[in-house]
Order: C-alpha cells, then sequence, then structure tokens
C-alpha cells in the first residue's frame, strides 16, 4: 500500500492550530446542498462546536445541485487532496435520507476522513487517494441526543456529530462502528481512455461561473496526441447516445489566445482537458452538463 508523509502544510496547520489553543488535526470541511438561506448549515456547526469549541470549521460548499451525488463526488475530488492529512470532511448530498443506504467514515491512504452517507459520493476520492479502512456508523450509539425520532436530517444528528468528534480527537476510528471489508458504493462513469488514436472520457463537473466544460481526460493522456498550441482538434460531446455537440477548435493556453466568442480547448487548473468559449458560456450556448451520462471525444484533426 501507497505511504503517504506529512506534507509541509501539515506540520505548519498543526502548529498553527495549536498556537489557537485547539488540538492538532481539529480540522472540519462541511459539503452540503442544503444552501444557506436558512438555518441547516448553521445548525450542523452549532452541534460541531458544542462538541469542541476550539473546532476550525470550514465550508467546501453549501450550494451544490440538490440531490446530486456525482456533483459532491467531484467536488470532494477537487479539493480533499489540498488539505492537510487529518482533515475531517462531512459530505451530506443525501436523497436517500432515512432509507438502508449505509453511514460510513471513510479514512483514505493519504489520511483523510470522509463521513457521510455511502450513495457513491466517495467514488472519486476513494480512486485517486485509495482506501485505507471503512467503518459502518453504528447510530445506535453515535446519534445525537434527543434526535431518535427525526429521519431526515442526518447532517445534524449523525454526520457532523461524528465528524466533530473525529477532529477533536474524542472518538477513535475503530470506535465508529464495524468494519466495511466490502469497499463503498462505486457510480459509474465513463472513464478516460484512448481508442483507435482518439480520446474518450467523460464531464464530471463543470467551471459553473463561466460556463467551461471540464473532462476527466489528464494531461498525462491528452500528451498522448503530441499536441501543440494551435493544433486543431474535432469535439464530440454526447448525452447518452444523443451528440449534443460537435465542432472544431484549437488547442491553445489561455482564453485570450483565440477571437472573443470563439471555442477553445485548453487545460484546466487540474490539468485536465477542458472546452470553453472566451468571454461566454459554452454550456449555455449548447445546452451541455455534467454528469456520468455525459460523454466526451477528442480527435486530431488531419
Amino acid at each position: 500500500m501507497r505511504r503517504f508523509l506529512p506534507s509541509p502544510l501539515t506540520v505548519v496547520f498543526a502548529l498553527l492550530a495549536a498556537a489557537c489553543g485547539a488540538a492538532p488535526g481539529a480540522v472540519l470541511v462541511l459539503q452540503t446542498d442544503f444552501g444557506t438561506k436558512d438555518g441547516a448549515v448553521a445548525a450542523m456547526k452549532g452541534v460541531a462546536v458544542g462538541i469542541e469549541p476550539r473546532l476550525v470549521i470550514h465550508d467546501l460548499s453549501h450550494e451544490n445541485t440538490p440531490y446530486d451525488i456525482w456533483e459532491a463526488a467531484y467536488r470532494l475530488k477537487q479539493t480533499v487532496p489540498y488539505w492537510p492529512a487529518g482533515t475531517v470532511f462531512v459530505s451530506v448530498v443525501d436523497p436517500g435520507v432515512g432509507s438502508a443506504r449505509k453511514s460510513v467514515v471513510l479514512r483514505t491512504a493519504s489520511g483523510h476522513l470522509l463521513v457521510g452517507p455511502d450513495n457513491g459520493t466517495w467514488t472519486l476520492v476513494a480512486e485517486d487517494l485509495g482506501v485505507e479502512e471503512v467503518r459502518e456508523i453504528d447510530a445506535d450509539r453515535h446519534l445525537r441526543g434527543g434526535s431518535a425520532k427525526s429521519y431526515t436530517f442526518h447532517g445534524r444528528d449523525l454526520y457532523v456529530l461524528v465528524g466533530a468528534k473525529l477532529a477533536a480527537g474524542q472518538l477513535a476510528l475503530k470506535e465508529v462502528g464495524p468494519p466495511l471489508t466490502a469497499g463503498v458504493v462505486r457510480l459509474p462513469y465513463e472513464r478516460a481512455r484512448r481508442a483507435d488514436g482518439v480520446l474518450l472520457g467523460g464531464i464530471p463537473a463543470l467551471d459553473v461561473r463561466y460556463g467551461n466544460i471540464w473532462t476527466n481526460i489528464d494531461e498525462e493522456l491528452w500528451a498522448e496526441l503530441s499536441p501543440t498550441p494551435g493544433d486543431l482538434f474535432r469535439v464530440t460531446i454526447q448525452r447518452g447516445d444523443t451528440t449534443v455537440y460537435e465542432g472544431e477548435m484549437p488547442y491553445v493556453r489561455t482564453f485570450a489566445d483565440v477571437p472573443a466568442g470563439r471555442p477553445l480547448l485548453y487545460l484546466n487548473s487540474l490539468l485536465h482537458v477542458a472546452f470553453a468559449l472566451n468571454m461566454d458560456s459554452f454550456a449555455a450556448r449548447h445546452g451541455i452538463e455534467s454528469g456520468a451520462e455525459w460523454r466526451v471525444c477528442v480527435e486530431r484533426m488531419r
């Protein structure tokens, strides 16, 4: 199994936490689809502070698309690796709340802890960072006092409570509940690959503010086409078996390399192939979304 050594950032983070009077590693990051127009997120934070007032609590996002498990999975992939080992993430995008889906804590091989429903949310982080251990949360032991009659707010009544105790060092992973040897639920999706000289992949997420299309074709796979800035590529985007977009665009380093309104292919901040319109929204213009059912094909023009 691959071993991860503490990064310099991890060491600095621990020293800062100690200087502020908090236990080293007492960091909690929250992701939900609750929004911030009501008190749901504040209620979760209140439970966490009640466990340990010195906890450092951060928000990943609370504006996720409601019920979109895939989007939650991608946001974790996008952010978890940049946090120090020992950080605890509570992710609650849970359309199956109150159902038979399991509640778990996953420890990655990189030393991060992820708390929430086992509904596919951990798919991409598990693949990228590896899984060291998974435990099913024993709700009978860990449910927040006085909440036994509530079945629709596990974010407040179970997940953030367990997450806060883990972050504060009040709960060991082995005390969470029994191990799950079968691992976690994985969502199916279009994996990036090369076939017959073309690159195939999926659209895990959009650059939502600007409407750029982010694929899962990484820099290493992209290099197999030996691209040079200025080269032309044909891009096809499908939803299931339906072609939504087909067109040609140049590979460039930045948006300003093409006129306003023109399409371009570039490597995004995660060094994955992406498509955009300079000064416009590619997604809105062509009706493109993200998710496991979306596929892309990138082919060099002859």
